[in-house]
């Protein structure tokens, strides 16, 4: 007993260290960022400011002129759209790297990546001032050429969504094409071949061959991208919101919600309510899909 004594304060000495950084760096944030969520502390509360309990939460939950109930539903729509496109988009492309005989695959692997490759941020504002400008924009140019109208593609809410999409897409992509790649290459060849023996469509080879042997590998990515694309903050603020170049969209993620009122209107009560209701979001997410099935816990 004295050995293994002896062996759990030398791991818990050696712990000791790594722990106390996850504490400092981690924990006490969050800790913290709950404690001033339970404030009133803004501007004008800086020093002085006081408990007030759930107030903030309330605010944001149940008064919808607040905007983060309407913030939320955009950051579900917003998940959802980017999420159902990447997929298609990813294994529709991933299936023409597929094909036999097919030349130049490696430069057309390294052309898809290459999006993946540029820093996000130097990719969308290029995007924002060179395609979606309302002067100088690549777009509008090709719209003059043919006697069209410019177009102020970031100005309205539903097409500054939908140019934000496009952004995420190029950005995202690469990772899906990449996933989904692997996934196909590992499938064995020899299963197509005795379906099409059988006189298998595309169509039936893709649902009873292609989508059941790849499921597996590429749920993990899809939780992941699910994750990121929630949380996703720089595509819309640096498209519509940022400080000194708004477009005229009013369109939020519960992120850009939060860094406004955080660093904006500096209500740093609510927004650290709205971080705390974020982090509560992510972590009921986290658990969900962890969960096994009752059928592997069965096995297990």
């Amino acid at each position: 007993m004295n050995r293994k004594k002896k062996n759990t304060l030398f791991a818990y000495a050696w712990s000791a260290p790594s722990l106390l950084l996850i504490l400092l760096i981690v924990i006490f944030p969050i800790l913290y960022t709950g404690y001033i969520s339970l404030t009133n502390m803004n501007v004008y509360h800086w020093n002085d400011y006081e408990i007030i309990g759930l107030e903030n939460y309330k605010d944001a939950l149940f008064v919808f002129d607040n905007g983060f109930i309407k913030a939320f539903l955009v950051t579900i729509l917003w998940t959802i759209v980017n999420m159902v496109l990447q997929l298609i988009i990813a294994f529709i492309l991933a299936s023409m790297l597929n094909i036999r005989k097919l030349k130049l695959r490696n430069v057309y692997k390294t052309l898809l990546i290459f999006p993946w490759a540029m820093p996000g941020y130097v990719s969308i504002l290029l995007w924002k001032t060179g395609m979606f400008n309302s002067q100088f924009g690549l777009l509008n140019q090709w719209l003059a050429s043919v006697g069209e109208e410019p177009v102020r593609w970031l100005n309205s809410d539903v097409m500054a969504f939908i140019c934000c999409t496009v952004v995420n897409l190029w950005l995202a992509l690469p990772f899906m094409i990449t996933i989904i790649d692997g996934a196909l290459q590992s499938i064995d060849k020899s299963y197509y071949e005795s379906a099409l023996l059988d006189g298998a469509t595309w169509m039936e080879r893709t649902r009873y061959i292609t989508i059941p042997m790849i499921r597996a590998i590429i749920a993990p990515s899809v939780v992941i991208t699910v994750f990121t694309t929630f949380k996703q903050f720089d595509v819309i603020y640096l498209l519509t919101q940022q400080v000194g170049s708004k477009t005229g969209a009013d369109i939020h993620t519960i992120m850009t919600y939060a860094y406004e009122n955080a660093f904006i209107t500096n209500n740093y009560g609510y927004s650290s309510a709205i971080s705390m209701i974020i982090f509560i979001i992510l972590i009921l997410f986290s658990m969900v899909t962890n969960m096994k099935p009752k059928e592997e816990e069965g096995r297990a």
